[in-house]
């Protein structure tokens, strides 16, 4: 299985009306749709990148909204809300329904007027998705790769993680950074540039795995 990133413009016409709130509304940039249930009455979990006051102007947006509790949290601000529909157009519902995908949270919607979210499908389910989506809006796929249950575990030699162990003893990593390369050296009873490349290839993996995990 595979595993797409997209990224889309709806026009305005089949746009979510709080996607169009979004665009014109000062002190907000993202919101994300962390969590949804499809059952009688929807329940959705959203994150604003703004204060309580303006979340809820945003929301405002939304006619079907029945009850709303706001949180702070994470530098924004948490929405739990329960509404009587989800207010995505008919096409685009169909669009999800009749997929072979299965759609990964969060949808993130931004104020330049696009939307990011990703799939995990067959490659020819996603490319059969892609080709109705893009019939309807503007789509990309900016990333494919290998759907895995889990993300893999950074791949780090023993001596890759003792030249990181001693890194953060001597202060490398601290903030303004007190160590430095070839103290990490000294401590590992090596050159200065056996010790860089240690430090560069232990990085480059835990980064790596960082990336494939989002």
């Amino acid at each position: 299985m595979k595993r797409a990133s997209f990224r889309v413009a709806y026009p305005d016409a089949i746009a979510h009306p709080l996607h169009r709130r979004l665009t014109t509304v000062d002190g907000v940039s993202t919101v994300d749709l962390l969590m949804w249930g499809p059952m009688g009455t929807v329940a959705t979990l959203l994150w604003f990148d703004c204060a309580r006051d303006t979340a809820a102007e945003v929301l405002t947006a939304v006619d079907s909204v029945e009850t709303s509790d706001f949180v702070a949290g994470d530098d924004g601000t948490y929405a739990f809300v329960h509404q009587t529909a989800y207010e995505f157009e008919a096409s685009v519902l169909t669009l999800v329904s009749d997929s072979r995908l299965v759609f990964l949270p969060p949808i993130a919607f931004r104020d330049d007027g696009t939307v990011r979210f990703e799939a995990v499908g067959q490659p020819e389910a996603l490319t059969a998705f892609y080709d109705e989506l893009t019939r309807l809006a503007d789509g990309t796929i900016e990333r494919v790769r290998d759907f895995e249950r889990r993300s893999p575990p950074a791949t780090v030699t023993d001596r890759q993680r003792e030249a990181l162990e001693t890194a953060v003893a001597v202060g490398y990593y601290e903030v303004p950074r007190s160590g430095t390369v070839a103290e990490v050296a000294d401590e590992l009873g090596c050159a200065t540039s056996t010790a860089g490349e240690l430090l560069r290839k232990a990085e480059s993996a835990v980064v790596t795995s960082m990336t494939n995990a989002g």
